[in-house]
């Protein structure tokens, strides 16, 4: 006779599965707006995670690359189509003459501004986040 394994009950299953939908429709939906604005997904993950990073407005290639779940390799090749477009420039990093530090351009700030409104709302509207202040 075949035992019966103990299995997670069924809401489980249905939790995860309605919250990976929504993580993929607000996926979807920030890859064609990146995509209306004339703009790659990934060039606009990079731009909020240069501006999104905690306590500055610039990161490292190594903190970037981290923050979009890519290899270095790739992270620094984005850098550079990013740069060759006038969305970041690299200035040097002040304590190690080895590193550079990535910021939005003034340009690339236009575009993310714009974007960052549509997702904002679209954030509201799918009550994902709610947004406030630092206190």
């Amino acid at each position: 006779m075949e035992q019966e394994t103990e299995r997670l009950p069924k809401y489980i299953y249905e939790t995860l599965a309605h919250f990976r939908y929504r993580i993929r429709k607000f996926i979807r939906f920030s890859e064609e707006a990146a995509r209306a604005q004339g703009l790659t997904p990934q060039y606009h993950q990079l731009m909020l995670s240069i501006k999104g990073y905690p306590g500055r407005d610039y990161a490292t290639p190594t903190e970037l690359a981290e923050r979009l779940q890519i290899t270095q390799h790739a992270c620094v090749e984005l850098i550079q189509r990013c740069e060759e477009l006038e969305l970041v420039k690299k200035f040097p990093n002040p304590q190690d003459g080895r590193s550079v530090f990535i910021q939005v351009t003034e340009h690339g700030m236009t575009m993310l501004e714009a974007l960052s409104e549509i997702h904002m709302q679209e954030v509201q509207r799918m009550g994902l986040l709610e947004f406030r202040p630092p206190q």
